[in-house]
């Protein structure tokens, strides 16, 4: 097979891809990138792929005769996400898998992290340490929270959403998740989004891992907001988009939102000048909660296994189309 790429993996993940792939031909595109976050230019070499790997353009995939499967390397896949795509790439027979499991572990744990870096009082010490380095042994004992016996409400659940739920497990709290799908799911309670507004005013914390497209666009708005649990906390590892930062903004200086967690923003990278860098209670990584030393290994892994599986015509892991 003709198998097209526009990604660079770097020096490993390069070599273990062109070993995976002696029995095929490979293409590389002169137009390739890192960051799985930067859309692929329009490259003509991919109109006469079997495959293509990494980013590529949407018009490019729509035109091809020949493609048979897109695998992006990413969990995200807004760009994708239209109807004239689905509908142009279901038309061909074209399949469509993402990465999301090579992500999963990584962003899952990054929530659980902030959640116990929040309830122990973590950062407000470390922000003490490189200031007055005094000692509030009473307030910080006081302010202090436990994960054990928590609620926690994820909106969306994917491959990141099953992760956190296992790693939520042994505190032996409740896990509900909000989706269009209402199928049982092992420890989590998963209900329609017309039960949202009761569920939110339960949560100790709500987790956004919504993908970004017409639907979820500013779902976390103020009239959402408004049926937040006073006090709770929020985190959002899905997109920046989902979420009215205004209205977000609003909920931490009324403290209706006890703190939030943002590892995506819009814009990306944000102003050093926006005032989420200065709202109450208010904590942001660089979107890094997908990132780990040996993220471009395991996205070649999961391709060239998605890859033998494709070859003999059986279900692959993370398909969306």
């Amino acid at each position: 097979m003709r198998i097209w790429c526009n990604a660079d993996f770097g020096p490993e993940g390069m070599s273990l891809l062109a070993e995976g792939l002696r029995a095929h031909s490979l293409v590389l595109s002169d137009k390739r990138n890192r960051s799985v976050l930067t859309a692929g230019q329009r490259d003509p070499a991919l109109s006469e792929a079997d495959v293509a790997f990494g980013q590529p353009d949407p018009a490019d995939c729509l035109e091809s005769r020949s493609l048979r499967w897109i695998e992006v390397s990413s969990a995200g896949y807004t760009r994708y996400d239209t109807d004239a795509f689905r509908e142009g790439i279901r038309s061909r027979g074209t399949l469509f898998t993402n990465a999301s499991q090579v992500y999963a572990d990584a962003c899952a744990e990054h929530v659980l992290a902030m959640i116990l870096a929040l309830g122990r009082q973590l950062l407000p010490s470390y922000a003490g340490q490189l200031r007055d380095r005094g000692w509030p042994y009473n307030e910080r004992r006081a302010e202090s929270r436990l994960l054990t016996g928590r609620t926690v409400v994820m909106l969306g659940f994917g491959s990141i959403g099953r992760r956190l739920a296992t790693l939520l497990g042994p505190f032996g709290g409740k896990i509900y998740a909000v989706r269009r799908q209402i199928h049982s799911e092992p420890g989590v309670h998963v209900v329609p989004e017309a039960n949202l507004t009761k569920v939110l005013a339960e949560a100790d914390h709500v987790v956004d891992v919504l993908p970004e497209n017409e639907a979820t666009r500013n779902y976390v708005n103020a009239r959402r907001i408004a049926c937040f649990r006073p006090g709770a906390r929020f985190y959002n590892v899905g997109r920046g988009a989902t979420v009215d930062q205004d209205a977000l903004i609003a909920g931490l200086q009324s403290g209706r939102i006890g703190a939030a967690y943002l590892d995506v923003t819009v814009p990306e990278p944000l102003p050093p000048s926006h005032p989420l860098w200065s709202a109450p209670n208010c904590f942001i990584t660089p979107h890094t909660a997908g990132g780990r030393d040996s993220v471009n290994l395991e996205l070649v892994r999961h391709f060239l296994a998605n890859l033998a599986v494709f070859e003999k015509g059986g279900a692959m892991t993370d398909r969306i189309l």
